[in-house]
């Protein structure tokens, strides 16, 4: 038994439970007399791959491109059962476009 627990390699194993992650970065444009355009991006992180989904989404929030734009929101978010936002952060008046 505990050769064959040996060779299991358990990661294999969790990895299929684990949730997926996604940053999504929302652009709120606004011209005088036309309604609000909403553009959104998203990037995608595979089962498991948390850090790298909190890493990027701290260099998205750090980087002065994103700062400098249009009302910008960008959201760490989880998809396991049901997507949840992790963590949100926005520049500009993004919370008057929304509504």
């Amino acid at each position: 038994m505990k050769r064959l627990l040996r060779k299991i390699d358990f990661k294999k194993v969790i990895k299929p439970f684990l949730p997926k992650y996604e940053v999504v970065c929302t652009n709120y444009n606004l011209i005088p007399g036309l309604p609000v355009n909403k553009n959104s991006s998203k990037h995608t992180f595979e089962r498991g791959e948390g850090l790298a989904a909190k890493e990027f989404y701290a260099k998205v929030i750090s980087s002065d491109v994103t700062r400098t734009m249009a009302p910008v929101e960008v959201q760490l978010r989880k998809i396991y059962l049901r997507t949840t936002t992790i963590d949100q952060a926005e520049f500009g008046p993004v919370s008057s476009f929304k509504k």
